[in-house]
């Protein structure tokens, strides 16, 4: 049995139909495992000590009645807990920064998934940018004369915030668009942080595929299709998930990536593929472990915690 700590946004809030982070609780809970939440904001570092104020949780199938909580305590993470899911969703800010900082105190004597330095070092849309040959044309950058310039050479184009998330703040911009200096203009107005700038890619309106890896090995795919004439295919923006097969390139591509996300410690993971290429890499909560299991029978939360308890016998 692995006392685990659950960081994430209020569990009673939850879709359990559709939220992974509920599946991994299920699972973990099978498995046998004694399970706490807490939100990041707790987090309190005193002393060199690393605490939080968690409640005890029990979980089941059933929406709205899916989760019973214990009185509150103030958990020791390096000490009380073996395992820690850092699962709150993003945006990914100062604040979530701050807590990978807060949880790298504890790790690796307290197993935190995913590693929280290589999350904090790995920006979905970032980390992509390692793997040329993978990636459809792409620039990163606030410098609204060199998006521009982006713009002009490739056309159809989609531009997104950095440390965006669920499609948010997504926009395509067509060939000739006049709107793109307005959006970064507005983009400023909110954030400092830069822009991503890439290709646009046809073939979204087939779908924008989630292919889910556990320690760097493909588990399952879906396919997420957007709304008619939406180039957001995410399912929180109406995005409908369908089954979906991995094709070659699939293979190829997550052959590719793996070995570098399982020396990174980073043991969930979601890509985004479009047609041939791979978008994002998301590490920070990747969601679609519900839809894959739905489709296919295929948990990859189990395997998920096959690899954790592995880990924590080893060490």
């Amino acid at each position: 049995m692995l006392k685990v700590a659950i960081q994430m946004d209020p569990m009673e809030a939850v879709d359990i139909a559709s939220d992974t982070t509920f599946l991994m609780a299920l699972t973990g809970q099978a498995r046998g495992h004694r399970l706490w939440v807490y939100d990041f904001r707790t987090l309190a570092l005193e002393d060199g000590r690393l605490f939080c104020r968690a409640r005890p949780v029990t979980v089941q199938e059933k929406q709205g009645d899916h989760a019973t909580f214990g009185d509150r305590v103030r958990l020791d993470l390096g000490a009380d807990v073996d395992v820690v899911l850092m699962r709150q969703d993003p945006p990914f800010d100062m604040a979530y920064v701050t807590a990978t900082y807060l949880l790298e105190t504890i790790h690796p004597h307290t197993l935190v998934v995913n590693d929280p330095a290589e999350v904090r070092s790995a920006p979905e849309k970032l980390l992509v940018a390692q793997f040329q040959g993978l990636t459809p044309p792409t620039m990163i950058t606030g410098d609204v004369v060199q998006l521009t310039d982006f713009h002009a050479r490739h056309g159809d184009v989609v531009l997104k915030p950095l440390h965006g998330a669920a499609g948010s703040g997504v926009v395509r911009l067509k060939a000739g668009d006049p709107n793109l200096a307005a959006l970064v203009e507005i983009h400023a107005m909110g954030s400092r942080d830069p822009l991503v700038i890439q290709k646009f890619l046809p073939a979204v309106s087939a779908g924008d595929k989630r292919i889910l890896l556990v320690d760097g090995e493909p588990v399952g795919a879906i396919n997420r299709v957007p709304q008619k004439d939406q180039v957001r295919s995410n399912l929180r923006v109406g995005g409908t998930a369908q089954p979906v097969e991995l094709t070659a390139r699939d293979k190829e591509i997550c052959a590719a990536i793996g070995p570098t996300l399982r020396e990174r410690g980073l043991i969930f993971v979601g890509i985004d593929v479009i047609g041939d290429w791979m978008t994002e890499i998301n590490v920070t909560s990747p969601t679609g472990a519900q839809q894959l299991k739905r489709f296919t029978g295929i948990d990859a939360t189990d395997r998920m915690w096959e690899v954790i308890e592995a880990k924590r016998t080893a060490g």
